[in-house]
């Protein structure tokens, strides 16, 4: 420590400096990541996001995006810095009103230091403006803006916020939305939630879309192009807005065949998950080369190849599930990422044996039977599998074999008391693996460590040793494949890259 003597005047000017809430010192940087060991450099550190307005402007012909972005935070800790997840170019940043400086930084960090630093607890509202063509930008060497004929789509997992807006991007920060994007007349705008206004003007027509319910950066769509729009209630009340592109070809007739079914399944789905958790539902199918589909939220995104071999209302059971498991209840960090695949491939077996095509149980006994011991697929642990093998087959088929292991233990009234009551006690939240165990075994009134352990993190296939319990009740001693098991098994690969 340094001592030095201080005239009066410096008093007077060092009585200023005391008024302020904290010491230079106190403040900090936020960090260029959340915390999260699977993706270290996702989301940052230092603020929580409620709200994201974005307005936009897109010329599918060349795939120019405009658009400002106004976010509205709060500071979590004292900050002299924070990061945004940006990929595009960045013209201005204003904090509170006063223009901020940025940098780029590392892969997709955007830099951004306020004129005057913030104290923890501060309200925050971020323009950035910026520009770019979104299909020339990667980082980790991929992108997730897929170009189509007409225009473009924002859809992937777990990043692809990077190419259309700045955001903090983990599932761990949940906002609402409002998202306008003015395209050439002739060509449509769809993103999250209900459209709220259409307007003309000078050859361009501006769409204004809202998601009211909080929602995860990487459940966040965009889709630019030429579409077929269809719109209906279910029974059961939810209003359904469905699109498909005006150039899907053959496979038109078999997306539409299983997704215009999407108010039934919602409906199908409160029954075991309780009252649909959002103001819409809905799907998309665009023109895109890509082979997976994804729950965004509220407007699930379909490649046309999840329906070239005919009608596949199994893949729309999935993804809609995780409209309860994944989009109402997120994750908390993406280990926890059973508590989405699990639980919609289990939706799935359901639907199989809804519609005669194999019971959750005959299911069960075929995918344990199908792996020996030595099979790869046991090391595997779903409970926490690591980010090279987070969608990995195990996740999904172990993943669900787990949740017949717990309607075992607990029995059926339990069971299904879980699975209504989870959405319910965690919405619109996040939650872990950990949290759900302890829910479980509020609702049953049992222990569950073990069976968790055993079905969730162990490498090994339970059962298996002499010394094991049985791990579930048998209903036959060699298992024949359900005829429900190619489509469900498809499924696994719907949130590749």
């Amino acid at each position: 420590m340094h001592r030095r003597i201080i005239t009066p005047g410096a008093l007077a000017a060092a009585s200023l400096l005391l008024a302020t809430p904290a010491s230079a010192a106190s403040y900090a940087p936020g960090a260029p990541g959340i915390g999260d060991p699977y993706y270290p450099y996702y989301g940052n550190g230092g603020y929580d996001v409620s709200h994201y307005d974005l307005r936009l402007r897109y010329q599918p012909e060349t795939d120019e995006l405009e658009g400002t972005a106004t976010i509205l935070a709060r500071t979590t800790q004292d900050l002299s810095g924070f990061d945004l997840d940006f990929l595009l170019d960045v013209s201005e940043v204003r904090v509170n009103g006063a223009k901020a400086s940025f940098a780029t930084s590392g892969q997709h960090e955007l830099v951004v230091t306020p004129k005057t630093p913030l104290a923890k607890g501060t309200p925050v509202t971020v323009v950035v403006r910026y520009s770019g063509v979104p299909s020339t930008k990667s980082a980790y060497g991929f992108t997730t803006w897929h170009r189509t004929p007409d225009g473009a789509v924002a859809a992937d997992e777990p990043e692809a916020a990077w190419w259309w807006f700045p955001s903090n991007d983990h599932p761990g920060d949940k906002a609402t939305y409002d998202v306008s994007v003015a395209v050439p007349d002739g060509t449509q705008a769809i993103s999250n939630g209900t459209l709220q206004s259409t307007s003309s003007k000078l050859g361009w027509t501006r769409y204004s879309w809202r998601q009211n319910k909080p929602q995860a950066t990487y459940l966040s769509t965009l889709a630019l192009g030429r579409f077929d729009i269809t719109t209906s209630t279910s029974e059961g009340g939810v209003p359904v807005v469905n699109a498909y592109s005006q150039d899907l070809g053959d496979n038109d007739g078999a997306a539409r065949a299983s997704v215009e079914r999407t108010g039934e399944i919602v409906d199908w789905l409160s029954g075991y998950f309780g009252p649909y958790p959002f103001s819409s539902a809905g799907g998309y199918v665009p023109n895109t080369t890509t082979g997976y589909a994804l729950e965004t939220q509220t407007l699930v995104y379909y490649s046309p190849k999840q329906f070239a071999k005919g009608s596949n209302t199994s893949v729309v059971v999935h993804e809609l599930a995780h409209q309860w498991y994944g989009d109402d209840v997120s994750l908390k960090g993406w280990k926890d990422i059973w508590l989405n695949e699990g639980f919609a491939t289990y939706a799935q077996w359901l639907w199989s044996e809804h519609e005669d095509e194999g019971t959750t149980r005959q299911l069960a006994d075929y995918v344990y039977d199908s792996h020996p011991a030595d099979d790869a697929f046991w090391t595997v642990r779903p409970g926490d599998p690591g980010p090279d093998n987070q969608f990995d087959a195990a996740v999904y088929d172990r993943g669900a074999l787990a949740i017949q292991a717990l309607r075992d233990e607990i029995g059926d009234d339990a069971f299904f008391a879980v699975l209504k009551g989870w959405p319910k006690e965690h919405a619109y939240g996040n939650a872990s693996v950990a949290d759900f165990r302890q829910y479980a075994e509020q609702v049953s009134g049992k222990s569950l460590s073990a069976l968790f352990d055993t079905w969730l993190f162990q490498p090994s296939k339970p059962g298996a040793s002499s010394v094991d319990a049985v791990p579930f009740a048998r209903t036959a001693k060699a298992a024949v494949q359900p005829t429900s098991w190619k489509k469900i098994e498809a499924t696994h690969d719907v949130h590749a890259h």
